[in-house]
């Protein structure tokens, strides 16, 4: 049976970016979206249970209590986030390859406006999308732009640690939830006191988190956090959903002034093999901000689709590009979609 070290760098060298081991099934990895065997031989439990010890090791016991364990670390020369997890009473294990270095900020395909976040020193920046979106890797790039570019102090919040930063003009203090610190709220909490300039959130899950971050945000920081959801108006709503209705108006009016941008991102298979990135991107303007203060979020979009002035864009605007532009097939645009006739009209 392949070690770790040996999936890992099999992986790594065939361009998957996942793999996962399940008890009475070969090992699995993702390649362009798509889950392939890496071998023929199949995980007993044993196999299952001596890698969840190896990767666990002295978190094991915790591990065996709750049922499920995150956590990061270097195997076969590439670094990675693990997560662990039992499943009718089997370890199982899922790892997301980390890409070696963090990419540079315009190599991802993100909207060139995007560009701009780098230079605000106050507001809330939202990254969204769902899980291997690469919401971690577009918010690397952008806090190392950073990093390189002004003299700040950045503060992480993460669950795990993913990415690691080289400070360079900035100083950088990266913290893992759990390990670091009990809790995203806790920390952020914490963070308020070391005179930090910019922090990222890895998830505003719960209310104590959303609230803290929008006084960060309103006394003079640049809070960058991450939703899954799958656009600006369904990030909006989601936030304002975590609160009781009696809260929900004072969150929005808040919202509203404190965030500066939504973007949203889905990978979408590559002709050729590989993934491209389609990226929704909401500048909030005046009239967003009335839009979040009234409720009237299923208007956002409309908004987001008349934007391009300023550059924004729909993911259905931004799906077109990549048609237009040979990346991906017609097919699986109308796939990530949300208006599928729109595809159908302008994909041409």
């Amino acid at each position: 049976m392949m070690t770790i070290d040996e999936l890992v760098k099999k992986a790594r060298e065939d361009g998957a970016s996942d793999i996962h081991i399940i008890c009475g099934l070969p090992p699995k990895y993702r390649r362009s979206g798509r889950l392939e065997s890496m071998s023929e031989e199949e995980m007993g439990y044993e196999d299952c249970l001596d890698a969840a010890r190896w990767l666990a090791g002295n978190a094991y016991d915790e591990f065996d209590r709750v049922g499920e364990l995150d956590l990061a670390g270097s195997y076969g020369g590439s670094r990675c986030r693990v997560h662990i997890f039992k499943q009718q009473g089997i370890p199982s294990i899922a790892l997301r390859l980390l890409s070696e270095t963090i990419p540079e900020l315009d190599s991802l395909g993100l909207p060139p406006a995007v560009m701009d976040l780098t230079k605000l020193h106050k507001g809330i920046v939202l990254v969204t999308g769902e899980t291997g979106s690469g919401k971690s890797t577009s918010l690397a790039a952008l806090l190392n732009y950073i990093n390189h570019t002004r003299y700040d102090h950045i503060v992480t919040l993460e669950d795990p640690v993913e990415y690691l930063y080289t400070p360079d003009k900035c100083a950088i203090n990266q913290r893992e939830v759990g390990k670091d610190t009990q809790s995203f709220a806790s920390g952020l909490r914490a963070s308020l006191r070391e005179d930090p300039n910019v922090i990222l959130i890895g998830e505003m899950r719960d209310t104590e988190t959303i609230e803290t971050a929008i006084t960060a945000a309103e006394t003079g920081h640049l809070v960058f956090g991450t939703l899954h959801t799958g656009s600006a108006a369904d990030s909006i709503d989601r936030i304002v959903q975590v609160f009781p209705d009696t809260a929900q108006q004072q969150i929005r009016m808040q919202l509203s002034m404190t965030l500066v941008a939504v973007l949203t991102q889905q990978l979408v298979p590559k002709k050729g093999g590989g993934r491209a990135l389609a990226a929704e991107y909401m500048v909030v303007t005046d009239a967003i901000r009335n839009l979040i203060r009234t409720g009237n979020t299923p208007q956002i979009a409309n908004a987001v689709a008349t934007s391009a002035a300023i550059g924004g864009q729909t993911m259905d605007q931004a799906l077109v590009k990549l048609i237009r532009a040979n990346l991906i097939t017609k097919e699986d645009a109308l796939h990530y979609a949300k208006d599928e006739a729109y595809i159908k009209k302008n994909a041409i």
